[in-house]
């Protein structure tokens, strides 16, 4: 069996073009594992191996790898860095140890890596840090270490310092060795050699030792004292025990410096990751639910004696077929195995196991607690389902996804084509929970539903490609919901009597708005049996099967909250049937004498702009009936969050663009839903019975 302690399964994730990937082909070139070095901005990088990816160089799906440095066995996963897929970052997270946040050196924190910093935080993951692109113009590692200080709240342990900058970057300063490793300008990883500092660096650097020291040794804490009080010269032994257990406890995060693109400073990174970052056994256990999400107070202990217990964390299909991704969690996993899926209740046989090369794989025949692999060929296994041994069922923790906020409505162009698009549609869901497709029924149309405008892009973009099929794409649509702002009291009968049994059922109820994001409540304070317990399900199930269609344009209802306080009831002709048809019908009652309202999804908006274009950006804002919320100057431009609904955000990316001469960006996250204003609802709801009107005639 191998060594657990040798494990380290790590992901690297940053903002869009920080690096990233650029950063994991550096780690696979310094490995062995790839001889010629791809590059993203010509469109051939190892991990984006998607035609979408290589054109429009970014990062779709997270791709993992494995390699090896100074005899550990590194799982690295490639994350992309753009808004839309952050639900990718969050299922990775998931299943690693550790990470490496890459930021830019001239960008330095972006909104998007403050959003996949918090998602890191939410998981707990310990991570170094990694200030990239230190040849660029602009860039400067003192600033990006103090945005991380101000903007994240977290605290860098400066372990490397830059040697020269920009154009004049050559190596870097290790702080706790005191040596300067200077690369030559051949661009090859290899060709360094290990100086003294230069003689105006030698000052600087001692202050930071002693800084690393101090704050190293906080998370040891007789050792500390020990130090403050002069009786001891800490080892480097001593240093590196507590860095890594500071990092373990994300007490601090090392942070390193380089180029990723010109091969410098990345062997020190390697290096940490096997010093600093945790192994499988060394992370916290992953905590056992039961179906309903509860903890059981089990875990699942890293251990190859325990029973096998693993998490399905991505699906993909590629040219060698179907590929769920797992991360072993406990016990050990041959080939032919069957193993339990325990969301379905169904099991599975393990046929083919591979480890991945990104696009390439190589055999296996066995598993163990600790390793990230893909199983060729299971059937009904999505995202997030635990996959566990027959004899002992579990469940790990369950993923929650995002709701979708946006449509658009897709039709093949000929008739052959629709077959082909249920078939690419079909994958493309199992492999992105938040990628969700129905069928309108009134129009026939297909209906893709996501989580921003680009998401929905790249979905049709590799329909097309990928799949071939020649779509007709309609303009995007925002889910808008319909609540009640009244309370209301009301009752309803339904009778009816056709000869033989008849059917009675009568409710007396209130309805009200509820909190908001609580969906639908039922509760029922029917006293002197009036209304048999028995009955209580059927009016609650015939409430709940309303919600689903608003009495204004059709959407969804959330936050509505219906009492049963009275009732009647016939000996003979009263079932559960009549009492759900009586809920129904006062559902379409009631609803409309509620105040009912058209709700719209509001997006946490966060836009960097370069100071002159400060006033545009807001004034732009505004327009889009938005709030600002903060705005916080920074030595590159200034940061301005604000809350927006979706619907006026459609094309922003191009206004921004010209708005900031092509500066400017952003992202969007779901925020909550707000009540429409007038105008806009009365618009929307126009724009539905139009809809509605066109498709009944054809």
């Amino acid at each position: 069996m191998a060594d657990l302690a040798k494990y380290r399964n790590i992901g690297i994730f940053a903002h869009v073009d920080a690096g990233k990937t650029t950063t994991t082909e550096r780690i696979l070139k310094l490995t062995g594992k790839i001889h010629k070095t791809g590059e993203v901005h010509d469109g051939e990088s190892t991990t984006d191996f998607m035609e979408q990816e290589a054109e429009r160089g970014i990062t779709i799906q997270s791709a993992a790898v494995t390699c090896e440095w100074k005899k550990h066995r590194f799982n690295v996963i490639d994350t992309p860095g753009h808004v839309d897929f952050t639900v990718e970052v969050y299922r990775s997270l998931k299943v690693l140890d550790g990470g490496i946040g890459v930021f830019c050196g001239s960008g330095g924190v972006e909104p998007q890596s403050e959003t996949n910093w918090r998602y890191a935080n939410d998981s707990k993951v310990a991570r170094l840090i990694f200030v990239n692109k230190l040849d660029r113009l602009g860039a400067n590692f003192y600033r990006v270490t103090d945005q991380v200080k101000k903007v994240l709240g977290a605290h860098p342990l400066i372990m490397t310092l830059p040697i020269g900058e920009e154009d004049d970057f050559v190596g870097v300063v290790d702080v706790l060795s005191q040596k300067a490793y200077i690369w030559d300008d051949t661009g090859l990883p290899e060709n360094y050699e290990i100086t003294d500092i230069p003689a105006d660096m030698v000052d600087d650097a001692a202050i930071y030792r002693e800084q690393l020291i101090e704050t190293a040794l906080e998370a040891d804490e007789d050792l500390l004292m020990d130090y403050l009080e002069g009786e001891l010269t800490p080892t480097e032994e001593q240093i590196k025990a507590c860095i890594r257990k500071g990092t373990r406890e994300i007490m601090f995060f090392p942070t390193y410096c380089g180029s990723a693109f010109k091969n410098k400073g990345m062997q020190l990174v390697l290096d940490a990751v096997v010093d600093y970052l945790p192994s499988p056994t060394e992370v916290n256990p992953q905590p056992l639910t039961d179906e309903e999400g509860e903890p059981t107070g089990k875990f699942a202990i890293v251990d190859t004696k325990e029973t096998f217990k693993a998490l399905a964390f991505k699906i993909m299909d590629d040219r060698f077929g179907a590929l769920t991704f797992i991360r072993v969690y406990s016990g050990v996993l041959k080939k032919g195995d069957t193993v339990l899926n325990s969301f379905t209740g169904k099991t599975e046989r393990v046929g083919r196991m591979v480890e991945m090369q990104a696009d390439d794989r190589t055999e296996l025949t066995e598993a163990q607690a600790g390793d990230i692999l893909a199983i060729v060929g299971m059937k009904n296994v999505q995202t997030g389902h635990t996959l566990c041994d027959v004899k002992d069922p579990c469940t790990l923790e369950a993923m929650v996804f995002p709701e979708p906020v946006i449509s658009i409505s897709v039709t093949p162009k000929d008739k052959g084509g629709s077959e082909k698009m249920g078939i690419a549609i079909g994958k493309m869901v199992a492999e992105d929970p938040t990628f969700q497709v129905e069928t309108d029924i009134d129009s026939g149309e297909t209906i893709l539903k996501g989580m921003g405008e680009l998401h929905l892009d790249i979905k049709v973009d590799i329909l097309k490609r990928t799949y071939g099929v020649d779509l007709t794409v309609g303009k995007p649509q925002v889910a808008y919901r319909e609540t009640i702002t009244q309370e209301i009291e009301d009752s309803y009968t339904h009778k009816k009597q056709s000869g033989g049994s008849g059917q009675f059922g009568k409710i007396d109820y209130r309805i009200r708005p509820g909190e908001p994001n609580s969906g639908f409540t039922f509760t029922s304070k029917v006293v002197g049996g009036n209304v048999p317990k028995e009955f209580f399900p059927a009016v609650e199930k015939g409430f709940k099967s309303m919600m689903d269609t608003g009495v204004l344009a059709g959407f969804p209802v959330l936050d509505v909250e219906v009492e049963l306080f009275d009732g009647g009831f016939h000996a003979v002709d009263s079932s559960a049937v009549a009492f759900e048809i009586a809920a129904k019908g006062a559902f379409r009652q009631s609803i409309p004498k509620a105040g009912a309202q058209l709700i719209e999804p509001i997006m946490k908006v966060d836009v960097f702009t370069p100071e002159d274009h400060v006033g545009d950006v807001i004034g732009d804002l505004n327009r889009r009936r938005g709030m600002i919320k903060d705005q916080e100057p920074s030595s590159t431009g200034v940061r301005i969050k604000a809350d927006v609904p979706l619907s006026e955000m459609f094309g922003y990316i191009g206004s921004l663009r010209t708005m900031t001469s092509g500066r400017g960006q952003f992202s969007m996250e779901f925020s909550h839903y707000m009540p429409c204003p007038n105008n806009v609802a009365e618009a929307v709801i126009a724009e539905v019975k139009e809809r509605e009107a066109a498709s009944k005639k054809k």
